[in-house]
């Protein structure tokens, strides 16, 4: 009988120890710290960045490299975070993220190393940070997964709190550490980040192991081309459309961005399509069956829409109007407004961690929805005050802010990992990660758009009535006051006083005292503080109803009682799993899987003696069909190092199964009829260990395969000998147990070379070359 499998684990990490999950953890969150750390300390070090290349950010032909200083890295990230995802889940987590350290480090250094000046030094910063963008997709797509993966169900949502407060604090870090290195030198900036990512790289390859369930399939190559040519496509529309164009102040009305945003979105269109066409599609539409996936990304969605812009609108705010109004020149500015946001820090850093632990033990809804109904409660306050605000009453609302995000972010993230098969977890993650990081891009356009949008009615007005005020002439008054909306948000965001430039030889014309006002650090913050506040309300009111509409998506999830139903095999986990120590094993009768009557004999000792009410380790799971549902009546085999057959079992109704084993190595292999079957090498040490196994429908088209006898040295045909195919890399991709008359028949290979292992009295081993459409015959005979 066969019982084949595509990948397998090289062992269950769940065995690994206690400490494990802790490792995994602290990894994954410097992995998110770093990234984190280099958005925001770039964010911030803009000015000095193009002071020290030589580009003048207010000079029209040098809007995008602006901008895409400021998006590449997310664009990039958006797009390929799926991919590698799902990358992860075939070749390994563990390995992407690894790889994605590497590239994020290499990348930190050649950005740091740039000679070169103007728009020169421009491209290859900008080239930089699209290829850095490429480490960050790595390490965002598999982190989550690799979490997820580490810990038991009932703790994600305090794990995953604390990677939420590394990606916040990172954020925040890097204003401040911006705000510091920039003015001594713009190259310090690039350099924060290699410490960080040499350390984290080799201690990922050294420590970190593949615990999740690996997923052998082909590429999706025109799902990955289709999703990456649509999605940079309508993100680059957004980019382009809140630049000027001709005779508007923004260019959505430009041909090039409206065939970037309708031809994207018709190739996105294709894409749906072409992943309902296929077998094994990069984004995994099924999952959206599963309500609590499909509303938990709807209100992340829409939280990373609502704040997304909320960064960029905070710093214009303090560095182009708060900050110099109050004493601040602009040299200083940056530095400051990194500081003046710490409690926006402290509000995230205090209730990402709790609501964690809190909705892991009482549920998810009550914080996701509250989460952001308290944030947008904070918008609305944030209106509420003058643009020319008392201090205290500014921390507070940001403190109200970060609370609100913290309650929301890390149960989220937990509810809708929770909700995804352990084989496709790293593509759910990368979805996850591609609605954020494509929100954070669609909001920060969004943003932008409303602010120009308020701004143009009020800011040639106020720039016109100022200038005149202070003896500019009208002509010239008149002309500035046309200057794009946008170019003075740019001013504003990089904490600049465009007057000197605009004005130039205006200036000397002037009396004395009037040049030094409008040159000063009071005159454009006062100009632009009743335009900035028009566009502020347009802005936030819309963050308003995003946070609004996330609140009711969250309430669409599952309740609490029919989610722990769907998980209720993972809180068996929680009990079982290398958390080695900190749970005991205790299974009811009803939680052990009925044996068939075949079966009953080959039950060793230690399983009956678990039977009978004793103690010992297990090795239980849940059995599904990809999708969340349970397959029932699955065989679930067990055998040891020498082929031996220790335990077997069929799953029960709810997808169930558990066997009692001794300490060991093991190897426990999963059939149904019509599935796709699996294995896995599993590792007991003294606690017992959860595995949980996705039996997909075999729809693929026959491959390859080899079948053959297993005879004795006799030559006498041989039953129940454990014949294991290994790859050119060692991993088990199939095992079978021979009939009672010796056959063995292993299907589902593809073209390759394989190592062939039949375990029994001595162990005999093939190497065997597979061509699908040509079976491979081999004849074992075992050793003395």
């Amino acid at each position: 009988m066969t019982t084949g499998a595509h990948a397998a684990g090289r062992a269950d990490d769940h065995a690994l120890g206690s400490g494990y999950k802790w490792i995994a953890l602290s990894n994954t969150t410097l992995g998110v710290l770093m990234v984190m750390i280099n958005q925001s300390i770039v964010l911030i070090a803009l000015p000095n960045i193009f002071d020290g290349i030589g580009l003048n950010p207010l000079d029209p032909g040098n809007t995008s490299y602006l901008l895409w200083m400021m998006m590449g890295f997310m664009v990039v990230t958006a797009v390929l975070v799926v991919s590698f995802g799902r990358l992860g889940d075939m070749y390994g987590r563990v390995r992407m993220y690894n790889l994605g350290f590497a590239v994020f480090t290499i990348c930190s250094i050649l950005l740091s190393v740039s000679w070169m000046h103007g728009s020169a030094a421009a491209l290859w910063l900008i080239g930089w940070r699209i290829v850095q963008g490429i480490g960050g997709a790595l390490l965002f797509a598999n982190s989550t997964a690799i979490i997820t993966d580490a810990f038991p169900a009932t703790r994600r949502g305090m794990a995953l709190g604390i990677n939420a407060i590394a990606a916040i604090a990172g954020s925040f870090i890097g204003l401040v550490l911006g705000g510091v290195l920039g003015p001594v030198n713009w190259h310090y900036i690039f350099l924060v980040s290699v410490p960080f990512g040499v350390f984290g790289t080799f201690w990922a390859y050294i420590k970190l192991h593949d615990a999740g369930v690996r997923k052998k399939a082909r590429i999706d190559w025109w799902g990955n081309l289709t999703f990456a040519i649509g999605l940079i496509s309508v993100l680059v529309g957004i980019t382009y459309g809140i630049q000027p164009y001709k005779d508007h102040t923004m260019g959505w009305t430009n041909p090039w961005v409206l065939a970037a945003l309708i031809g994207g979105a018709l190739v996105l269109c294709v894409f749906v399509y072409i992943e309902t066409k296929i077998a094994e599609p990069l984004f995994n539409l099924s999952l959206f069956r599963n309500r609590t996936f499909t509303a938990g990304n709807l209100a992340s969605l829409l939280t990373a829409l609502g704040r997304g812009g909320l960064q960029f609108m905070l710093i214009i705010w303090l560095q182009g109007i708060w900050l110099p109004q109050h004493g601040y020149s602009f040299e200083d500015t940056p530095l400051w407004a990194g500081i003046y946001m710490i409690p926006l820090t402290v509000g995230f850093l205090v209730s990402a961690p709790l609501s964690g632990l809190l909705s892991d033990r009482v549920g998810v809804r009550a914080f996701t929805a509250g989460g952001a109904l308290v944030t947008g409660v904070s918008f609305l306050l944030l209106l509420a005050i003058p643009v020319n605000f008392s201090y205290w009453v500014f921390a507070v609302l940001l403190v109200v802010n970060g609370i609100g995000s913290g309650m929301f972010a890390s149960p989220n993230r937990a509810e809708i990992m929770n909700a995804v098969p352990a084989d496709q977890r790293g593509v759910g993650a990368g979805m996850i990660a591609t609605f954020q990081n494509a929100a954070s891009v669609l909001s920060i356009g969004i943003f932008f758009s409303l602010m120009v949008a308020g701004l143009s009615h009020s800011l040639p007005s106020a720039l016109h009535s100022g200038l005149t005020a202070q003896g500019v002439p009208d002509q010239s008054a008149q002309a500035i006051s046309h200057l794009p909306p946008i170019a003075v948000l740019f001013a504003a965001f990089l904490g600049y006083n465009p007057m000197r430039q605009l004005l130039g030889p205006e200036l000397n014309r002037l009396p004395a005292d009037h040049a030094s006002y409008l040159t000063g650090r009071s005159f454009f913050p006062h100009l632009i503080t009743q335009p900035f506040h028009d566009g502020l309300t347009i802005a936030f009111w819309f963050a308003i109803a995003a946070c609004v509409v996330a609140a009711i998506a969250s309430l669409l999830t599952q309740r609490r009682r029919a989610a722990r139903k769907a998980t209720e095999h993972e809180s068996l986990g929680s009990e079982l799993v290398g958390v080695t120590g900190e749970a005991g094993v205790a299974l009811s009768e009803p939680m052990v899987p009925q044996m068939s009557p075949t079966a009953v004999h080959a039950r060793p000792a230690a399983e009956r003696a678990a039977s009978n009410g004793r103690t010992g380790p297990v090795i239980a799971g849940f059995v599904h069909d990809g999708a969340g549902a349970p397959v029932a009546g699955a065989a679930v085999t067990v055998t040891g190092p020498d082929g031996h057959q220790l335990g077997r079992a069929a799953t029960g109704p709810d997808g169930r199964y558990a066997i009692a084993v001794t300490a060991g190595d093991h190897l426990v292999i999963v059939t149904a009829p019509g599935r796709i079957p699996q294995a896995a090498t599993v590792l007991v040490a003294e606690a017992s260990v959860i595995r949980d196994f996705p039996l997909v429908p075999d729809t693929v088209e026959p491959a390859g395969e080899m079948y053959g006898v297993v005879r004795s040295p006799l030559g006498m045909p041989v039953g129940g000998i454990t014949t294991t195919v290994t790859d050119e890399n060692g991993e088990v991709v199939a095992t079978t147990v021979t009939d009672e008359n010796g056959a063995y028949r292993i299907t589902g290979l593809v073209d390759g070379n394989y190592t062939l292992v039949a375990a029994g009295h001595r162990p005999v081993t093939h190497t065997v070359q597979v061509t699908p459409g040509a079976p491979a015959t081999v004849r074992v005979t075992l050793g003395d």
